[in-house]
């Protein structure tokens, strides 16, 4: 006979069977992977096309000088801080279709807003970049999963870590030096590696309270989806900033 998990009678749901729970856990994450990875690609198709809009024979097309050169730059820059802002806010409000919405909306943006890479970064490296990223995203999250460790003790600091860099990186857009730009990349790196698997665990667990529910579940794992999201793509631009080779 199957045994109940114990997590289960103590968090007041209803028992089910491990098998079940397990089951339920697996499509869960899957659902949240699905969402990461499909918003990931729609980002990098929407900077690609934007680039090629963009730039035309090596020149800034009229397009490309408006979205580069002019202050809608800044509304670009800012409109993904926005959508996360939006999202993280009405979330518990917000329909099923309209969290979906806003998530590819938001990928969408983000790709616009990156799409600037091409022009400073060779394609190869770009490329090569990605996969580096995209594998150290998956042993890291992995890890994250299935680790018996609590590592929700992380959060604080990797949080502290996180409002340092987006301060510095603040900073730095007056001051343009190179050297506190390496010392934000490399930070950055090992704080968006302990968010892959701190968000990771944070998000297993988290299917505890909404199993059962399935609108709650759905809108939780488009957040959880969110969150890997800008994981990936932020541990992406600091190994970038770190390792690409320059046009």
């Amino acid at each position: 006979m199957a045994q109940l998990d114990p997590r289960y009678a103590q968090s007041g749901y209803p028992a089910r069977t491990t098998a079940a729970v397990d089951e339920g856990l697996r499509s869960y994450m899957l659902g949240v992977y699905n969402y990461m990875a499909a918003g990931v690609a729609l980002t990098g198709i929407a900077a690609y096309l934007t680039w090629s809009f963009a730039v035309a024979d090596g020149q800034l097309t009229p397009f490309g000088q408006m979205l580069y050169n002019s202050p809608l730059k800044w509304v670009v820059m800012l409109a993904p801080l926005g959508f996360v802002l939006y999202m993280s806010f009405s979330a518990e409000r917000m329909s099923v279709g309209a969290a979906q919405l806003a998530f590819w909306l938001f990928a969408a943006v983000m790709g616009v807003s990156l799409s600037s890479i091409f022009l400073v970064f060779t394609g190869q490296s770009i490329t090569q970049i990605f996969f580096i990223t995209a594998a150290t995203f998956g042993a890291l999250s992995l890890w994250g999963y299935t680790t018996k460790r609590d590592i929700s003790g992380w959060g604080s600091f990797l949080f502290m870590g996180l409002i340092g860099i987006i301060l510095a990186s603040l900073v730095n857009l007056f001051l343009q030096s190179s050297g506190l730009q390496f010392a934000v990349s490399v930070i950055g790196v090992l704080v968006f590696a302990g968010l892959t698997a701190y968000d990771t665990q944070r998000i297993k667990d988290g299917y505890l309270m909404v199993a059962g529910n399935a609108e709650l579940a759905a809108k939780s794992a488009i957040m959880g989806a969110l969150s890997l999201y800008l994981d990936f793509i932020n541990m992406f631009m600091m190994l970038l900033n770190l390792f690409g080779n320059r046009e």
